[in-house]
């Protein structure tokens, strides 16, 4: 059974419990909130030296960090990797969009918003991240009013990818209804088999 060391209501973390709930992968569950420093204890930083969440554990005690590496661990055997090598690369363009282009701002955008206190001095950076995250937004409707998934016209782990931080970008100030297509996509994500959702953001500690 693996282990998986995560925070509900983040993206990343969420991302990876999708998976497993969709491919029916046994795991057990370690809630941290990164709010109190539980993952910056000597004994969290022995498993991911880089102080984030999601870290898988496998059964010989190996861990695995980094969301989208996660991912493609879980899912290299399942219907959520294809096996042709083009999709495999266009599967992998999508995630390295979504941590590269996307994850820094829409993420981030609703970081602030939702988990850091309103008098925050890091509320100035939000006209920023919120115009670079509708730029990677707009980059999603155009090949999402083109296919009913990110690769292929398939569900895979790419989409998973994005979604998990895209249909929480309203906590970041994001107008989804912006976006039809990327609104359509999100129904579609959320109507796959044994979909879970996102839990919400929990009071501060």
């Amino acid at each position: 059974m693996y282990r998986i060391h995560g925070m509900s209501s983040s993206g990343n973390c969420y991302k990876v419990r999708l998976v497993c709930e969709q491919l029916e992968l046994p795991y057990e569950w370690i809630e941290l909130d990164t709010r109190t420093g539980a993952t910056h204890t000597a004994g969290f930083l022995a498993m991911n030296p880089n102080g984030s969440v999601p870290v898988l554990q496998l059964e010989s005690g190996l861990c695995l960090p980094e969301s989208d590496a996660i991912l493609y661990y879980l899912a290299a055997d399942s219907p959520l990797w294809p096996r042709e090598r083009l999709a495999q690369a266009q599967v992998l363009q999508w995630m390295f969009f979504e941590q590269y282009s996307h994850e820094p701002y829409i993420a981030v955008a609703r970081f602030i918003r939702a988990f850091l206190p309103p008098e925050h001095p890091r509320r100035a950076d939000l006209p920023r991240l919120q115009k670079q995250g509708a730029a990677a937004l707009a980059v999603m409707e155009q090949q999402l009013a083109r296919e009913d998934f990110f690769v292929g016209g398939r569900y895979s782990i790419a989409d998973i990818a994005l979604y998990a931080y895209t249909h929480a970008a309203g906590d970041g100030g994001f107008e989804l209804a912006r976006y039809p297509a990327v609104s359509a996509w999100i129904a579609r994500v959320q109507g796959q088999p044994r979909f879970v959702p996102m839990p919400p953001v929990p009071p501060a500690p």
